[in-house]
Parts: C-alpha cells; sequence; structure tokens
C-alpha cells in the first residue's frame, strides 16, 4: 500500500508540473494600470486640440504628435485584450490529457509490461538465493557479510580477493589478498594476486612491495608466467633495462611456441632493446628415418619440395578431420616458415570457424597469428 501511494504522490507531482504553464490567464476589464494609461491619452489628445486651437502649435506638430499618442493607445489596448477563446479552449484540453490520460497510459504500459502481481522481494532473500539465480552484487555482499561475521575465514578472503580486483576496488582487493596470506599460508598463486593488486592499486607501477610479492611467487614457483612477466616490469621501470630484457628473454625461451602470453613479452623485449627470441620451427609429424636418410643426399630445392609436401598433407588431414587444434597451429606456423603468408591466413581463418565455440582455442589460435604478424 505504501508503495501505491508514493506512486500516487509522484504521478500528481508530474501532472501538477504539466498543469501549471497552462494554467489559464484572468479574463477580464483591462487591468488598472492600463486604464489609468488610456485616460492620459485621452487627456494628451484633448490638450493637443486646446493648443492647435490656440495657436500654440502648428498643424504639422500637431498631426504628428496625435499620431504618436494613437499609436500608444493602441498598444495599450492591445496587452490589455482578454485570452481569445480558442487559445483558452486549446489549453483546457491539454489540461484534460495531462490529467487523465496521463495516469491512464502510465497504467496501462505497467499492467502490460511489468508484474504487478509480483511481490516483493526483501534484500534477506536475495542473499539466500541460489548462486546461479543471483548478481554478482548480491553474492559479493553475501560473501562480505559472511567475512563480517568471520573473519579469520581465510578462504572466503582467497574468493573475494579476485571479485575485487575485475570490479576495479583494488585496494580491497589487496586488503583480501593479505589476509588470505596470513590466514591460509603464502604460495604463487596469493602472491601473485597480491602483488597484480599492488600495482594496480599504484596506477601501473610495481612498487616495492609489490615487487617483494612477485619475487616471493616465483620463490614458490620458478614457472609463475604473471610473476616472472612483472619481475621484468618492475626492472624496466627502475631503469636496469638489461635485468629486464633478461628475464623477459628467460620467459620467452622457456614458454611453448602459441603460448598467449608471448605477444605481450615480446613488446617488452622490444622496448628494451633485448634481442627477440628466435620464431621455433613447426613442428610437424615429419619424416622417419628413412627420409631423414634420404634428405641428406637431396639438394635445397629437393628438401623444399619435400617439406612443402609434408605441409599440404597436413592441411589435407586437417581438412578431413579438422579436431586436432595443435595439428592447426603447426600449419599455420608451417605456412609462415615457409613464406607462404596468405595460407597461413587461411588456415587460421579455418581453425577459427572450426573452434568457434571454443573461446580457450580461438585464443591460443589469434596468439598464434598476432606473434607471426599475420593480423586479424
Amino acid at each position: 500500500m505504501l508503495l501505491w501511494t508514493a506512486f500516487a504522490l509522484m504521478t500528481g507531482a508530474a501532472i501538477l508540473a504539466v498543469l501549471w504553464p497552462l494554467r489559464a490567464r484572468a479574463v477580464g476589464p483591462a487591468a488598472p494600470d492600463a486604464a489609468a494609461d488610456l485616460a492620459v491619452y485621452r487627456d494628451q489628445l484633448s490638450e493637443i486640440e486646446r493648443d492647435r486651437a490656440s495657436g500654440l502649435i502648428g498643424e504639422a506638430e500637431g498631426e504628428a504628435a496625435r499620431t504618436e499618442i494613437a499609436r500608444r493607445m493602441l498598444r495599450a489596448a492591445d496587452e490589455t485584450a482578454p485570452v481569445p477563446d480558442g487559445s483558452d479552449t486549446r489549453r483546457r484540453a491539454a489540461a484534460v490529457v495531462a490529467l487523465v490520460g496521463v495516469p491512464l497510459i502510465a497504467g496501462g504500459l505497467y499492467l502490460a509490461l511489468g508484474s504487478p502481481e509480483l511481490e516483493g522481494q526483501p534484500l534477506a532473500a536475495r542473499l539466500d538465493a541460489r548462486p546461479e539465480q543471483a548478481d554478482i552484487a548480491v553474492l559479493l555482499r553475501k560473501v562480505e557479510g559472511h567475512l563480517e561475521s568471520n573473519p579469520d575465514d581465510g578462504r572466503g578472503h582467497e574468493v573475494v580477493a579476485p571479485i575485487y580486483y575485475r570490479l576495479g576496488r583494488v585496494d580491497d582487493a589487496a586488503r583480501a589478498w593479505s589476509n588470505a596470506i596470513r590466514l591460509l599460508g603464502p604460495n604463487a598463486a596469493r602472491e601473485t594476486g597480491l602483488g597484480e593488486a599492488l600495482t594496480a592499486a599504484a596506477g601501473g607501477v610495481v612498487t616495492a612491495d609489490a615487487r617483494q610479492a612477485f619475487a616471493r611467487a616465483v620463490a614458490a614457483d620458478p614457472d609463475s608466467v604473471k610473476a616472472r612477466y612483472y619481475l621484468g616490469l618492475a626492472a624496466e621501470q627502475d631503469g636496469r633495462k638489461d635485468e629486464a630484457g633478461a628475464i623477459w628473454g628467460k620467459l620467452a625461451a622457456d614458454s611453448p611456441p602459441d603460448a598467449p602470453w608471448l605477444p605481450t613479452v615480446r613488446a617488452g623485449l622490444e622496448r628494451v632493446g633485448a634481442p627477440l627470441p628466435p620464431v621455433a620451427a613447426p613442428a610437424m609429424p615429419g619424416p622417419g628415418a628413412a627420409d631423414v636418410a634420404a634428405a641428406r643426399d637431396m639438394t635445397p630445392e629437393q628438401r623444399a619440395t619435400m617439406i612443402r609436401g609434408m605441409v599440404e598433407g597436413l592441411a589435407q588431414r586437417l581438412a578431413q578431420n579438422g579436431d586436432d587444434l595443435d595439428g592447426w597451429l603447426r600449419l599455420v606456423r608451417a605456412w609462415s616458415v615457409l613464406g607462404e603468408a596468405d595460407k597461413a591466413k587461411a588456415a587460421a581463418g579455418d581453425a577459427r570457424r572450426h573452434f568457434a565455440d571454443d573461446a580457450k582455442a580461438t585464443g591460443r589460435i589469434d596468439a598464434l597469428t598476432q606473434e607471426l604478424g599475420l593480423g586479424s
């Protein structure tokens, strides 16, 4: 009932806002000020006639004065004229539409598109809903409420920390990661999350605390890609470009040739002027021992023909059965190494279409094409 009362008050306020400018002006006799002006003008006309009769002013001057006073009398008469009936009728019609039409239209739209029979659901009920039926804000509030009652739940802090980070609440993310480390102990993922949140809070600058967190992550897991990258970024920001190049070069060398982070690492190497790691040769289901022995006696042209035949065979196999993602990646790289950029792009396009429903697979394909400079 309270909600409908509020709706009624808001509707009334809206209607009043529409009707107020349409209120009719008073219709009746001329205003007192206008009537007084007209009386003054009449006296002036009489005075001009007396002056003309007595010869005080000439005929031309008197006629000019009469004309000016007549013009002023006409303007005063227009200002005091009542509002025409047609304008008043239009205002009344607009008022009726605003008073009756607006509520009827609004109510009809709500009954057609809204849910007037649906009962309100308080916040407590939404917090108790199943996760798949709740939005991220409600779920976050639910976890926060749990942590308020159980501040020593390290797992809860670990769960909420990456959510804070994705929502841009980097200070809260750093605090949650610190609590998770304090309660659950350090590991590579927690230390990396803490370092990343501290870096984001500093506007992308790897602070001393963030660098220490990344160092602890690498000590716990030497293969931690993100922590190793940020350590290289810290070295670059400190002006130690040689150290940054060494860190990123080692990371690139340890990464698979189709790793999605390689383009970012290569961009860092270019910034610090470090040599880029060579592009690995395509790994294909290659020749057997007999083929290798025969290749020793081949000319370079014959060996190139043999390699091209192997690549074309791989393309034919994938055309028949395209479920081999690694095979597609090898094919794209092989055509690129052979200088067949158009065929490499075509193979990448075929692979994307085949794995259109697999975001991880398309991500690997896009990373490889970017690494090879094939464009989209």
